[in-house]
């Protein structure tokens, strides 16, 4: 039960308490960076609100294993979509500069959130067809992650 809480801690450690924690504490700021996309300053807050909702309320499901496999799809696409409105690295033209280079930085900060999100997604869809009809079937059902189970029984 320790490691189960551990790994999944080590998944979403990043989102709660760490960027929900900058966002709380730098609110303006994280506002001025979603005016990058919305310039409106109210939907911009808005943006941000519900990204904090998302930070705060997923990984809490996640560990506690309450709704976790909703949650993990949540916050899989919510990195997903950070990836691609944040880390455009593809907008930056010194990819192949030498030297520094910020797209080059965007770059692997948009693979590590793809790669982030495939981690979290795999607590949503499993490993096998059997996992993807489970979740179907009842996308709102926990994992169970903390159940005891014997060698038989195991998922």
């Amino acid at each position: 039960m320790i490691l189960t809480f551990l790994l999944r801690f080590l998944l979403v450690v990043l989102f709660f308490p760490f960027s929900a924690l900058d966002k709380t504490l730098n609110f303006d700021g994280a506002v001025g960076q979603a005016q990058t996309l919305i310039p409106a300053r109210a939907l911009a807050t808005l943006m941000i609100l519900a990204g904090l909702a998302i930070e705060v309320i997923t990984p809490l499901c996640i560990l506690s294993g309450i709704a976790d496999r909703a949650a993990a799809l949540v916050l899989g696409l919510y990195s997903i979509a950070t990836a691609i409105l944040f880390k455009q690295f593809w907008s930056v033209p010194d990819f192949w500069a030498r030297g520094p280079s910020k797209s080059r930085d965007l770059f692997w900060d948009f693979l590590k959130n793809l790669s982030l999100a495939g981690g979290i997604l795999l607590l949503t869809f499993g490993t096998g067809p059997v996992a993807v009809a489970q979740f179907l079937a009842n996308p709102l059902g926990s994992t169970h992650p903390y159940a005891s189970h014997s060698a038989s029984e195991a998922p």
